[in-house]
């Protein structure tokens, strides 16, 4: 038999322990996410806040010159990956296998009209696979999503307009209350000609645009994040 004492101090211990718990974040992408810059400035901000321990998750560990040897680097961001081959090779179930994450940030869909023309529908099935990878590793995944940035090189911002024209009405359709999709928009106030750096790339400037989007968003994804850890977990005891 087990005392109401060490019942009530078992249970205290477990909420003690969820609510403790770090938050991991994953910043997932394509060169957008893995050699740029607005992930350190994204970190060196929150260690202002309450959110100072949050754990940047994933398998790239790469410094981008970005003048910060503090910032916590891991990132699943894959230069030139499609996103519609990360969903059809399903190569994020092997990333989150591997690095778990409570939350996650996603900007891609630029390669996939770079390099191969590839339709906005085919574009947005792939998103709908990768949500749903994500929720079959944590059906409570916090999941931020962007209307990518614009490109500053060749005639790809009108298929970049039209995903992003898709983008709220696709994570409206998807959306959970314990899977929320916020949508946050990148590609309003960002300048293919003064904020990129090859035409593809942000530069100091656009990297500062990128995280102060990233920021509010983020913050809202954290703080679900944290009110899930205070759900008390049953515990069955055998007498």
């Amino acid at each position: 038999m087990v005392s109401l004492k060490v019942l009530s101090l078992l249970t205290l211990l477990g909420i003690t322990t969820a609510q403790n718990a770090t938050l991991r974040y994953m910043p997932f992408g394509d060169s957008i996410t893995e050699i740029t810059c607005w992930r350190s400035l994204l970190w060196e901000k929150l260690q202002t806040t309450e959110w100072a321990s949050v754990n940047f998750v994933g398998s790239g560990k790469n410094e981008n010159n970005c003048k910060d040897t503090k910032y916590d680097r891991d990132n699943e961001g894959h230069s030139g990956f499609l996103a519609i081959d990360i969903a059809n090779k399903n190569q994020l179930d092997g990333w989150l296998k591997t690095n778990p994450a409570d939350v996650i940030t996603m900007h891609l869909g630029t390669n996939d009209f770079v390099q191969q023309n590839k339709p906005v529908a085919d574009v947005i099935t792939a998103f709908t696979k990768l949500v749903g990878t994500m929720r079959t590793h944590n059906p409570k995944m916090k999941i931020v999503v962007a209307q990518i940035i614009p490109m500053g090189i060749g005639s790809y911002n009108t298929k970049i307009q039209q995903l992003n024209a898709q983008i709220p009405t696709w994570a409206a359709g998807l959306n959970k209350t314990e899977s929320p999709i916020w949508v946050v928009d990148q590609y309003t106030g960002f300048s293919g000609s003064s904020d990129l750096r090859d035409g593809v790339h942000p530069n100091a400037s656009g990297d500062q645009k990128m995280m102060n989007v990233w920021y509010p968003g983020l913050l809202m994804a954290l703080a679900a994040a944290k009110a899930d850890q205070g759900t008390t977990t049953a515990v069955k005891f055998i007498a």
